[in-house]
């Protein structure tokens, strides 16, 4: 008996070859869908970025521009970074600010005092981690909204901080010949060395969110709660640890800060509140929690930065920077939106 030439089990002789495809394309789809939220705010600065430089090439084709923003952008982005771990959990902390403030406070206090600035900042550090131990457990433990909560405390320690110094700053020029300094805040071959820390906090972050067990555990409370407690999460404890980290990164930036301006203000952190917030919401972190991406969040922190600067650069006034602020933050959620039934 023949073969069946026509039977469903074999192709036909005049169908079509199927197409093979190369094992990279798969790695590039796969590292596109895993990846929009974070190459769509590349994507907005590349835009903004383009329009700034045929606005005024001269300007923007100087390495003094770019000196500049990357001399503050670290600060920001100590900040953005760990926002994203509470914005993922499901939370949101408005004290940031504050914080920033008191643990610099606290840094210049014992600068001040002629201690070594490495135990100034070592000090700062523990009042991020306690100032993030009690906001969180305001919020955990005490059943507070995460909202309300953060936003008074805001207010209450930067009104403890103007109580206590009556608005007074204070001087630190000795921070210009300390170790501290040069390893910290100095140059190299004229780029800040703040933007390396800062790179390298951004990279450990990443793999904590993405790669360990505490970044899972954050995007399985954020989206579910119930489950998350049913898996064998801690969600309370998760989520003070997560205010925690917003301590320890408001307590990094305040002493950047501080170092960069060889000043501490009573107001240190207070400019920072809707920059780092747009810059987290503007780099794909969606606000019902589950799903962040600490890259994209440090992309949004870059674009927000070059907004004031590329605006006055590019030969407008100061009164076109928030609208472009507002615009390139309409623009960005509006992508975001787009893509989230895709990525979620």
């Amino acid at each position: 008996m023949e073969p069946d030439l026509e039977s469903p089990l074999r192709p036909h002789a005049g169908s079509a070859r199927q197409e093979w495809k190369h094992p990279s394309d798969h790695w590039l789809r796969g590292f596109v869908l895993d990846n929009r939220a974070s190459l769509g705010t590349l994507a907005v600065f590349i835009v903004m970025m383009a329009v700034f430089m045929v606005a005024n090439p001269t300007v923007f084709t100087t390495w003094y521009l770019y000196s500049s923003v990357l001399t503050t952008l670290p600060v920001a982005l100590f900040v953005v970074v760990p926002l994203v771990f509470v914005v993922t959990c499901g939370e949101i902390d408005l004290s940031f600010p504050a914080t920033m403030g008191f643990a610099a406070w606290v840094f210049a206090l014992v600068v001040q005092a002629g201690y070594d600035p490495f135990l100034g900042i070592a000090a700062a550090l523990v009042t991020g981690m306690l100032l993030g131990f009690l906001v969180g457990s305001l919020v955990v433990y005490g059943g507070l909204s995460s909202l309300i909560a953060t936003l008074g405390m805001n207010f209450l320690l930067r009104g403890l901080i103007q109580i206590i110094n009556e608005g007074k700053s204070m001087s630190l020029t000795s921070l210009s010949n300390s170790w501290a300094y040069k390893i910290f805040s100095s140059q190299i071959y004229g780029v800040p060395v703040q933007i390396f820390w800062a790179i390298a906090f951004v990279v450990l972050s990443a793999m904590l969110y993405n790669r360990h067990r505490f970044g899972a555990q954050v995007r399985v409370v954020g989206d579910n709660p119930d489950s998350a407690q049913q898996m064998g999460i801690d969600v309370k404890r998760v989520r003070v640890k997560v205010f925690v980290f917003v301590g320890i990164g408001a307590a990094i930036a305040g002493t950047f800060s501080v170092m960069i301006n060889f000043t501490w203000w009573p107001t240190a952190g207070d400019g920072y509140l809707l920059p780092v917030l747009a810059s987290v919401f503007v780099g794909g972190t969606p606000t019902w929690g589950g799903i962040g991406t600490v890259v994209g969040g440090a992309i949004g922190a870059v674009t927000v930065s070059f907004i004031q600067t590329g605006v006055v650069a590019a030969g407008l006034s100061g009164f076109y920077v928030q609208f472009f602020n507002g615009l390139i933050i309409i623009l960005s959620l509006l992508g975001h939106k787009w893509n989230q039934a895709r990525y979620r």
